[in-house]
């Protein structure tokens, strides 16, 4: 620990601090059965783990066409229209008022039972940075319902792209005026904690049960059960 030397902590905010399955399968449950086809089977489990699975796999491939270049971009709030658009189809929901709630769940995402007094906790000695693929207004409401805490809120919509794309990471480094090695970048997904390394920013692992967790090959800094744990590991001298 001696060696890790952090000025401010960057934080992924989808998976990481809130429970983003979560959140969808509660606004995949309200829909209504009953204003689509009266064939249309309620959602047991099984059904809304199915539409779930649409709705994750679309928001995935559609960001990666957008950073492959083979669409132009679009903010997160368009791609989850289209997802709530597919996900309500595939239920037999055709009502435009229960398809745009749907796509409205994308923004009431529970927090983790760690993460705000978490965030307190590490606000009290370094400044936070929330990082996160959300398009700004989905982030404005997105942080509102969890009751995220942040010196600054920053979202990939800015840089016109999405995570992993350098662009991205390079906002939190701009707006820090810090150099990336003395930027922490926390995350429970291990292809946003490559990223950030790509661009020369520490790493904290979290784990979460929704994230994507480190491969063999992988080196992060830290390596935190939650963000409890990340609190008492960054507390340790920092050798400054």
């Amino acid at each position: 620990m001696a060696e890790l030397k952090i000025d401010a902590l960057v934080f992924d905010v989808l998976g990481t601090l809130v429970d983003e399955p979560a959140g969808l399968r509660a606004g995949i449950r309200a829909l209504d059965p009953s204003t689509g086809p009266s064939a249309v089977p309620s959602l047991d489990a099984p059904g809304t783990e199915r539409l779930l699975l649409l709705w994750q796999r679309h928001i995935e491939r559609e960001q990666r066409r957008i950073l492959d270049g083979d669409r132009p971009y679009l903010p997160s709030d368009a791609l989850d229209r289209e997802a709530a658009r597919l996900v309500a189809e595939a239920a037999g929901v055709r009502d435009p008022v229960a398809v745009e709630e749907l796509a409205g769940a994308a923004r009431r995402l529970p927090p983790w039972p760690d993460t705000v007094a978490g965030l307190a906790r590490l606000a009290g000695r370094f400044p936070l940075i929330g990082l996160s693929n959300a398009s700004r207004t989905a982030l404005l409401e997105l942080n509102a319902h969890a009751g995220l805490r942040w010196h600054q809120a920053l979202s990939a919509e800015d840089a016109r792209a999405y995570k992993p794309d350098p662009a991205v990471y390079r906002l939190a480094v701009t707006v820090a005026g810090r150099p990336p090695e003395r930027l922490l970048m926390v995350a429970a997904h291990a292809w946003d904690l490559r990223g950030a390394q790509a661009l020369g920013l520490r790493t904290a692992y979290v784990a979460r049960p929704v994230g994507d967790p480190p491969a063999p090959s992988d080196r992060f800094d830290l390596y935190a059960e939650d963000l409890a744990d990340l609190a008492r590991q960054l507390e340790l001298p920092q050798g400054e």
